[in-house]
């Protein structure tokens, strides 16, 4: 399991790879976050299992203080797909997103990803500025689309926005 480590003015985080053991609390987060979609407790010990190598989690003292869950598309591999994030609202660690999110493109890229995407809703301005600043890292240009409408997703879902830029290149400096 690979595990890096995101100092913060208060404590360590640990960004690892998620275990099977971490599903309850990422099912957790994500009911709380009031944001997003919650899928069963099975989900994400399915996603906990199975894709745990284009997901990670942010602890702290046993923990889960944010996550991401992700994949490869089988129709195109060199495209990572940021599925959900959170952080835990309730413990909020400055700059835990950004870090969270450029540590899973960090990991992903070296693996041979070159394109990242991710959906975000149209209020859902931190995520929108977030995924700015995370395209403007990797020097890609975002392209955003509409994936999703309010017709498909129904029961007064709000759009989901494709957010997808190149991952081939780091900016430096």
């Amino acid at each position: 399991m690979t595990s890096a480590s995101s100092e913060t003015a208060a404590f360590q985080v640990t960004l690892r790879s998620p275990a099977v053991e971490d599903a309850a609390g990422v099912h957790d987060l994500v009911r709380r976050s009031g944001r997003l979609d919650v899928n069963t407790r099975y989900a994400y010990l399915i996603w906990c299992r199975d894709f745990a190598s284009t997901s990670l989690v942010a602890e702290h003292d046993g923990a889960i203080l944010g996550f991401v869950t992700g994949y490869r598309p089988p129709r195109d591999p060199a495209v990572y797909f940021a599925w959900q994030s959170a952080i835990d609202q309730d413990r909020p660690v400055p700059g835990l997103a950004f870090a969270m999110m450029d540590e899973i493109t960090r990991r992903v890229r070296s693996d041979g990803a070159r394109t990242f995407e991710t959906t975000v809703n149209p209020s859902n301005r931190a995520v929108i500025m977030l995924m700015r600043k995370l395209a403007a890292k990797y020097d890609g240009e975002l392209d955003v689309s509409e994936l999703f409408g309010t017709g498909e997703l129904g029961d007064g879902h709000e759009a989901e926005m494709l957010y997808r830029f190149s991952i081939a290149t780091v900016r430096q400096g």
